[in-house]
């Protein structure tokens, strides 16, 4: 009898020292989905477990892209625009509430964000073709269709109706953080212990690295994309990025950003990028379009109204700019 207990309590320490020894390990996979590059990040026991949390994410990502997508005829979104000036659509509550906010945002930023920009008709072009820019009258036809004032919501039926025939709603500037959003949600409620989902710069975080150390992003150099000027802490927390680092076009020595004000039909001018920090990140995707066009100064005005929301301005003469929470942190 006492060999067997020893044995038994051998067998025991064996077992406790085993899952000392066992740890978790991080597991990453790069794909591209909605158009964009995505960047699947997790903490998991295993490799096998880690690849099986991301497929979960890349579903619920595809599942939101069947959604919101412009281009997919059969999708809801599509079907708004289909309708537009001819009669509502009634929309599942998700996209219902996904129009809600983005139509109160417009209301933040006096409409430098709006879904409805969409309507705009492409007269610029940064594929390296334009020998001129657009006419006045070509540019101010061209914005006739936008304003985020006649996107009519209807909470009773669940409806959204265009009021002009030939306006289109986009998400192309809050759905790619909404996604991310969406499965971090979900591996978060399946026990996942932490990860970052990156929608081509658009990021959002839960619990920390195996090492249990915080998940930090750098803020890039404006003199060089490849160094890092600061690192900054991301704590159950989201970080997106606007620039036109790459698509821009020149005029007269004056350079002109692809990201165009959907209230009067120019490109920005007079910054290179914007980083919004927040707990979610569709709200720091949307808001860093707005800022971008927004400008600097009424720009970081806004945000620091804003409870929960810190921005990283860098100008065209490469000056960094910051909201008043923003500490910088030199050593990663």
């Amino acid at each position: 009898m006492r060999k067997l207990c020893v044995l038994l309590f051998s067998f025991s320490c064996l077992l406790s020292i085993g899952q000392l020894e066992r740890r978790d390990i991080t597991v990453k996979k790069t794909m591209k989905l909605m158009g964009t590059r995505f960047e699947i990040t997790v903490v998991a026991p295993n490799e096998e477990i880690g690849y099986l949390d991301i497929d979960e994410a890349v579903s619920e990502i595809e599942r939101i892209e069947k959604i919101i997508s412009s281009w997919d005829p059969n999708s809801e979104t599509s079907k708004i625009n289909q309708n537009a000036g001819i009669k509502p659509v009634k929309v599942s509550p998700e996209l219902y509430g996904l129009i809600e906010r983005s139509i109160k945002i417009s209301e933040i930023t006096d409409g430098a964000f709006d879904i409805s920009y969409a309507s705009m008709d492409n007269i610029w072009k940064f594929d390296g073709s334009m020998d001129s820019i657009p006419s006045e009258k070509a540019i101010q036809s061209s914005i006739t269709k936008i304003g985020y004032q006649k996107i009519l919501l209807n909470p009773d039926e669940r409806s959204v109706f265009l009021k002009d025939p030939g306006m289109r709603i986009s998400f192309g500037a809050i759905g790619k953080g909404y996604a991310a959003d969406r499965a971090k949600e979900l591996l978060s409620s399946k026990g996942v212990k932490g990860g970052i989902i990156n929608a081509s710069g658009d990021l959002t975080t839960w619990g920390t690295k195996v090492t249990g150390e915080k998940w930090l992003v750098g803020i890039a150099n404006p003199l060089s994309k490849d160094k890092v000027f600061s690192w900054m802490p991301i704590i159950e927390s989201s970080v997106a990025t606007s620039g036109n680092y790459e698509k821009f076009i020149m005029f007269k020595g004056k350079k002109y950003s692809h990201i165009i004000d959907p209230r009067t039909g120019y490109p920005t001018t007079g910054i290179n990028s914007v980083s919004i920090f927040a707990k979610q990140a569709e709200l720091c995707d949307a808001l860093a379009t707005a800022v971008f066009i927004m400008g600097k100064d009424s720009g970081i005005h806004m945000i620091n109204q804003i409870d929960g929301v810190e921005a990283v301005v860098v100008d065209s003469n490469n000056k960094i700019h910051k909201s008043s929470g923003i500490i910088f942190d030199t050593n990663p």
